[in-house]
């Protein structure tokens, strides 16, 4: 498998016909560059007197600059209007822009740059999970700090990550107990043959035997393969009556996923999907004909009804164009600059171990509810459950009452039940069985 693919391959192949080219257009507009952002050689990046230095990194071109672009975006907003408000510890924040260019490799080594050329004092970045994993041993051995927004399979817990998207318990598992109450109980699971749906599908699949479910069949497609017609083949033997698509599937593999489900008469209301990697801007690129009935597992939808939330879209699309959509990793990355924020603030310093420490129990009014930073380094939120709706935005059918707490590693896998995570102690640190 190319180093080049993981977690979400997005929509670049064929997006002529479905509108991506329109949705790349829209996210390169006002989107920063490396070139365009302060330089660390630039006096206003090195005035550490009055300014504060930040590492952006993420992909600016290839494969994933479609989805990334969006996410420096909604970080830059946040930027900006940290710095109208009189910025943090009185000083302007700096941003310096950095490409991962789609490449594990590149990400690490920019993610060293940052750290040690630009001497940032945090770095808010990557989406797949590859770009993390390779950046990981970067920030623990420089013992630096990266704020991640996008929701992942779980298994990790890095002191030097703070993880601002959901964990597994926060979006896979209570939508496939959603599914199973509300849809059926056998399940069709379909993904990309990587990490993240493999894992995901490992999680749902000790779920469903724990709670009275059926796997009846499991799928997989190398990453940018589209080659979908024997899966919809293997559902409709697998699941002749109906039954519930559960769909990991990344990028243009869903594109002719969607486009043969429909064309194979397998409609929404009687093979409902539920996807994890498909948003917002994800449908608009897809054509929303297809997905239309279908379901997707988040924490935020841009049609969350909040006050926070108004603000929010308002000031986006005021800042980008109208016809801009919001999705869940741009919220997880806007909130992400203002919870680190706060920290700072809260420990009167930019030192990455008091900052570390003074993030515990930080909260904010966020668009997408109410949410408090924990010991381990990840989010409480609210969990979401959207059907796809005639003008690709998402219903919201279900919500939970409340925050959900983050549990990192996961408690139906067998191997890694009974353990938790608590980096304000350090007897426990990041992988520690519980009592």
């Amino acid at each position: 498998m190319s180093r080049q693919f993981n977690r979400r391959k997005f929509l670049i192949y064929g997006s002529a016909s479905i509108g991506g080219s329109f949705l790349l257009k829209a996210c390169a507009n006002n989107s920063p560059t490396a070139t365009e952002s302060p330089s660390a050689s630039s006096p206003t990046a090195t005035s550490s007197g009055d300014t504060i230095k930040v590492g952006i990194l993420h992909s600016l071109s290839g494969t994933m600059a479609i989805s990334e672009k969006s996410v420096v975006d909604a970080e830059q907003l946040a930027i900006k209007e940290i710095n109208s408000g009189g910025g943090v510890l009185g000083k302007q924040i700096v941003s310096i822009v950095e490409d991962g260019a789609s490449n594990w490799d590149t990400f690490r080594e920019k993610a060293t740059k940052l750290i040690e050329q630009d001497q940032t004092a945090v770095i808010f970045g990557c989406w797949t999970s590859a770009s993390r994993k390779n950046v990981k041993p970067v920030f623990e051995s420089k013992n630096h700090m990266l704020w991640y927004p996008v929701q992942y399979e779980g298994q990790e817990c890095s002191k030097n990550i703070f993880y601002t998207g959901a964990a597994p318990n926060q979006q896979i598992e209570p939508s496939v107990d959603w599914l199973l109450k509300n849809k059926g109980k056998q399940f069709f699971l379909v993904g990309s043959d990587y990490v993240f749906p493999r894992t995901a599908n490992t999680i749902i699949k000790a779920q469903l035997q724990a709670l009275g479910g059926t796997t009846v069949a499991e799928d997989y497609l190398p990453l940018g393969n589209v080659e979908v017609t024997p899966i919809i083949s293997k559902i409709k033997q697998a699941l002749p009556n109906g039954g519930v698509i559960y769909n990991t599937l990344n990028g243009d593999s869903n594109v002719a996923f969607f486009k043969q489900l429909k064309g194979a008469g397998l409609t929404a209301d009687k093979y409902p999907s539920m996807s994890v990697s498909i948003a917002e801007e994800e449908v608009k690129a897809i054509g929303v004909e297809y997905l239309q009935g279908h379901y997707a597992a988040w924490n935020y939808f841009q049609t969350v009804d909040t006050p926070a939330n108004k603000k929010f879209v308002e000031a986006f699309k005021k800042e980008y164009g109208a016809e801009r959509v919001i999705n869940d990793p741009m919220e997880a990355a806007y909130i992400a600059v203002y919870l680190w924020k706060q920290a700072v603030e809260k420990a009167g310093t930019t030192d990455l171990d008091k900052v570390r420490v003074a993030a515990y129990g930080q909260t904010i009014d966020a668009p997408e509810g109410k949410v408090t930073m924990n010991t381990n380094n990840h989010l409480s939120k609210i969990v979401r459950i959207g059907q796809v709706r005639q003008d690709g935005l998402f219903d919201i059918v279900y919500a939970t009452p409340g925050a959900v707490d983050p549990i990192p590693w996961n408690q139906f896998v067998k191997e890694t039940q009974g353990f938790s995570c608590d980096w304000s102690d350090p007897a426990k640190g990041g992988k520690y069985k519980q009592v």
